[in-house]
């Protein structure tokens, strides 16, 4: 579904200072749409980038209506809550959405499309595409770099880090391109692949189809998925055979020791991690061997001293160029890949 340059309204109710607010942060820092409010009603009368820190200054309202009243035209689902279903309380906030004439954007795992008589207005982005076929290795023949985000945890910052890389290298001229792999993604750039809503048979074959639209490309970012340490995480595989990638970036929240949800899995020594996604994406020499060319490391919750520190002590442990994406910029990481 096309919404572009429509305006947005972003559902955020309770989450706008918690990490499952993950969506409506993405659609914040980089959507191109205009987006006129965010609903919650816990921060209702302030702004925006105030209590989130991110720049993008809009009002906070409490109510769907208000947001209507102010010329929103699209009601964006901005919580990412686990397991991807939608809470029941949910509802009445989506069903006034509909009623007011919005467009709902919903990057869940509930569909919304048979809720409502008109299904045109309903972007269910968690839907298998069309006519999927499974991989054929087609993109290790592609001549330009495929980049692929890795991560040591769910939700430590692939997407933003992928982001950031692809707007830099297209700031200085490269000729780059995004694949988006989940929902966040595909709100912000409009294509993509939801892959945790693909079959598994297809999976590797819907991220080959996605990398391959590209051909011209001379770096391709592939935004990564979950973790091959997290027992909830099956899209680790899928994204590296489907794009045969060239470098690898390892994305990490700087501090953390174990998995956020599962914190009885501890988070290993960083370079053995990133060598164990190089072993298995050579697979002993079937495959090219991709680079890890360096750290995007998630400091958002942290101020500048402490994420200075934290950076200056992952480049001394790992030997890896290390940077925070939104603080310092992806130009370091961009200098490695070659």
């Amino acid at each position: 579904m096309q919404i572009e340059g429509k305006r947005l309204a972003l559902y955020m109710a309770g989450a706008l200072t918690d990490i499952s607010g993950k969506m409506g942060y993405g659609v914040l820092r980089y959507s191109p749409n205009p987006i006129v409010c965010v609903v919650d009603p816990d921060y209702a009368g302030r702004d925006a980038a105030d209590v989130t820190g991110i720049p993008r200054p809009c009002p906070v309202v409490a109510t769907v209506d208000e947001a209507h009243a102010l010329g929103a035209e699209v009601f964006v689902l901005g919580i990412a809550p686990g397991g991807g279903k939608i809470p029941a309380e949910w509802y009445p906030s989506i069903d006034r959405a509909w009623e007011l004439g919005m467009i709902l954007v919903n990057g869940l795992h509930d569909l919304l499309g048979t809720r409502y008589s008109d299904p045109s207005r309903v972007w269910d982005i968690r839907v298998e595409p069309l006519g999927l076929e499974t991989n054929k290795g087609r993109a290790g023949h592609l001549p330009g770099k495929r980049i692929l985000f890795i991560g040591t945890d769910m939700a430590v910052g692939k997407m933003t880090a992928g982001l950031e890389m692809w707007r830099e290298a297209r700031r200085k001229g490269i000729a780059a391109e995004f694949v988006a792999t989940g929902q966040i993604g595909i709100t912000v750039v409009g294509s993509g692949v939801p892959l945790d809503a693909v079959r598994v048979d297809f999976a590797s074959g819907a991220i080959e189809r996605e990398v391959i639209r590209y051909p011209d490309a001379e770096m391709i970012f592939v935004e990564g998925q979950g973790s091959l340490i997290h027992p909830g995480s099956t899209a680790t595989l899928p994204l590296i055979r489907g794009s045969v990638p060239t470098h690898l970036v390892l994305c990490h929240r700087a501090g953390q020791q174990t998995l956020a949800r599962v914190p009885e899995v501890a988070i290993p020594e960083l370079r053995g991690f990133a060598k164990m996604y190089e072993d298995l994406a050579e697979a002993q020499g079937t495959f090219p061997r991709p680079v890890t060319v360096g750290i995007a490391l998630n400091c958002g919750h942290l101020d500048d001293a402490a994420a200075q520190s934290a950076v200056r002590k992952l480049e001394a442990e790992t030997g890896w160029p290390v940077v925070d994406p939104v603080r310092h910029g992806t130009t370091q990481l961009l200098r490695t890949i070659t």
